[in-house]
């Protein structure tokens, strides 16, 4: 099937294979073809100049987003949210630093939104190798820190949503200290992505100084009047950590993958991929205790199956397999949480069981 807009003359698909082919685009070539027809079609329906100065700024930002992520594709990496108006002498300011000092010493990437405040806490407690920056252009905020600023490893954006999408799209983890509304729109967007299944299960650590409370008295009117009047799952507490606490929160996030390496969607089945197989009695005992999320098989284990086999999709990986409600993505990060606690792991791993 054709890529390009309907109604297009066979002319303009063959134009668009040769620019492809001029550019040396043989990879994905679907999608590098339904990209260029994208731009043709806002052309055939007569967009905007404003409409294509957004479709234009957007992509370029995100390809060069993309290009300066690519070579730490690999890397694990925690991006750390907080108020830009945070002075250094806060304590939120050394907590932020030494918990960036710690991840990064255990190998993790530290990417921040380049600002001042927790952000530049987070770049300097990383250092000059494992700091990544995500910059936005602000009228009074138009300099990335000191500690990222000559960088290579700085991109900056026009846009808000550009930027929120390369700041959660690249990492396996997420510290937000307190802020202002730019941070509670990052947090609630970070947790409705899990909470809806648009993102991948990961940590989300709401962290707050010891003898402080913003993330308790938040926890509260998420409790009373979001909870309270059935507008989300209570369950869904079960997608975040509160913490003061630096082993605590460091934990979290290293714990998340002692067991649990990722998911797939295979139809309707959703496969689990780990680092070590439960036993027949350890399988037995999560279908009865998550029972509820899936079908009356419960939860079975299962080699790679052929689309996860077709594209070398960590095929040497053990694997379990359920029918998964994919409603109750509280409860999944439950069976996450259940799976890590079947195997021994370091004394700050924060979740030594999440069983009913």
């Amino acid at each position: 099937m054709s890529d390009v807009p309907a109604g297009a003359a066979p002319e303009v698909e063959a134009l668009i294979d040769a620019l492809l082919d001029a550019v040396g685009a043989r990879r994905n070539r679907d999608l590098h073809r339904s990209l260029v027809s994208s731009a043709l079609g806002l052309a055939r329906n007569g967009a905007s100049r404003l409409d294509l100065k957004i479709a234009r700024s957007a992509l370029t930002e995100m390809a060069e987003a993309f290009a300066m992520f690519a070579p730490y594709r690999e890397a694990p990496k925690v991006t750390i949210f907080g108020s830009a108006r945070t002075a250094p002498s806060d304590n939120l300011y050394v907590l932020t630093r030494e918990l960036a000092r710690q991840l990064a010493a255990a190998g993790w990437m530290v990417v921040t939104g380049a600002g001042p405040g927790i952000m530049a806490a987070g770049n300097e407690g990383a250092g000059e190798e494992m700091a990544i920056g995500v910059n936005i252009r602000l009228p009074f905020e138009a300099a990335a820190n000191p500690w990222i600023a000559e960088n290579e490893k700085l991109v900056e954006m026009k846009y808000f949503f550009t930027r929120k999408l390369m700041l959660m799209k690249e990492s396996t983890g997420f510290l937000v200290l307190p802020g202002g509304f730019g941070t509670l729109d990052e947090a609630f967007e970070l947790l409705t992505l899990v909470q809806t299944g648009k993102a991948e299960p990961a940590p989300i650590v709401l962290v707050d100084t010891p003898g402080d409370a913003y993330w308790e008295a938040w926890e509260r009117f998420v409790s009373e009047q979001v909870y309270g009047r059935g507008l989300a799952d209570p369950l869904d507490a079960a997608l975040y950590t509160i913490t003061a606490d630096v082993d605590t929160a460091i934990g979290e996030l290293l714990g998340f993958h002692r067991n649990y390496h990722s998911l797939r969607y295979v139809g309707t089945t959703l496969v689990v991929r780990l680092a070590h197989a439960p036993s027949d009695e350890e399988l037995t005992m999560l279908s009865a205790a998550f029972a509820d999320i899936c079908s009356p098989r419960g939860i079975w284990r299962t080699g790679p199956l052929p689309p996860e086999r077709a594209t070398d999709d960590h095929v040497g990986l053990p694997r379990i397999a359920l029918e998964f409600d994919r409603v109750h993505n509280g409860r999944l990060r439950q069976l996450i949480d259940a799976l890590n606690a079947l195997v021994p792991g370091p004394d700050r791993s924060t979740r030594s069981s999440a069983l009913p």
